[in-house]
């Protein structure tokens, strides 16, 4: 028999239960004499268990463009290290779906292909790389029709860069949902904004998103006021974004960073991934210790991924 929590009635209207997804992803309290300090409550919500290839909110994104697909070819685009492609890669060896990647960087094409790159072509995945300028007009339609065409796919289903769009962040309404009546402030790391876009959209009233920026710039409010416009019609729930946490930009770490990691690592039995989830813990003791979450307050840190590299 089973139930809410077992793997058969996970994702029961997304054809996708052959891959077995851990729904509601666990979640448990860690003792922090870091928040306790200042009377708050640590909690850490394991998405990075959901699926070993599909982490966190790869699959919370990922599953619902996967049923779109429909069995289609997924085309979608990321960096040379983007563990997008990754997680799509392989959602199309487990799926038997055709996948292609369009990777930033024309010149990465005549390089021998880095690991995160080789694992994709090992999953199948078809990479075609395109210069620099291109990939920044991505989303023009004249220049995505030339994509299509010149992969031989126009009948491809476009899937954009980190995953996020309307179906993307509905996905992660789900997120929210499991933390309602569990935590005052639910904090993650971002890259595209398409997470934290559906956990403040799924956050029942009183509960408040934070996100914690792991690209410099100060640009990702923008980009989530519009993917809820997208997939909600105008914005929704209550979120926040603390630009300080960025380590130098994306793919950034320091020594400090990577000191605070081993630490938490130690205190807490938990593989600390640097380029995101090390940068919302930061952040989040941090932020105790500045006195910013009043005593009696409970937060979630949303761990989305692990160091070998599937973050």
């Amino acid at each position: 028999m089973s139930g809410p929590d077992t793997p058969e009635a996970a994702d029961p209207d997304l054809g996708l239960g052959v891959l077995r997804p851990r729904l509601p992803s666990p979640l448990r309290e860690v003792a922090d004499e870091r928040f306790a300090r200042h009377g708050v409550r640590l909690l850490l919500k394991r998405d990075d268990l959901i699926h070993p290839e599909l982490i966190g909110n790869k699959w919370r994104k990922l599953a619902p463009n996967l049923r779109a697909a429909a069995g289609r070819t997924v085309l979608t685009f990321g960096g040379a290290y983007s563990n997008h492609l990754r997680a799509t890669a392989a959602a199309g060896r487990l799926l038997g779906l055709p996948t292609i990647g369009v990777v930033r960087g024309q010149e990465l094409a005549d390089r021998p292909l880095n690991p995160s790159l080789a694992r994709c072509a090992a999953d199948g995945m078809r990479l075609h790389f395109v210069d620099r300028s291109t990939y920044r007009r991505k989303s023009e339609p004249e220049t995505l029709a030339a994509l299509l065409r010149v992969t031989a796919c126009e009948e491809a289903y476009v899937v954009p860069e980190g995953g996020s769009n309307a179906l993307a962040v509905r996905g992660c309404v789900a997120l929210g949902e499991e933390l309602g009546g569990r935590a005052d402030v639910v904090a993650l790391a971002c890259g595209t904004g398409g997470t934290l876009a559906g956990l403040a959209g799924g956050l029942p009233a009183g509960g408040r998103a934070l996100g914690i920026p792991v690209l410099k710039g100060g640009f990702l409010g923008t980009g989530i006021r519009s993917l809820q416009e997208e997939a909600f019609g105008g914005p929704r729930g209550d979120w926040s974004l603390d630009d300080r946490f960025h380590f130098g930009g994306y793919a950034r770490t320091t020594p400090g960073l990577d000191a605070f990691a081993d630490d938490f690592e130690q205190r807490h039995g938990l593989p600390v991934e640097r380029l995101y989830v090390a940068k919302s813990l930061y952040g989040l003791v941090t932020l105790a210790a500045e006195g910013a979450f009043p005593r009696g307050t409970t937060v979630a840190a949303v761990i989305t991924g692990r160091p070998d590299g599937t973050a």
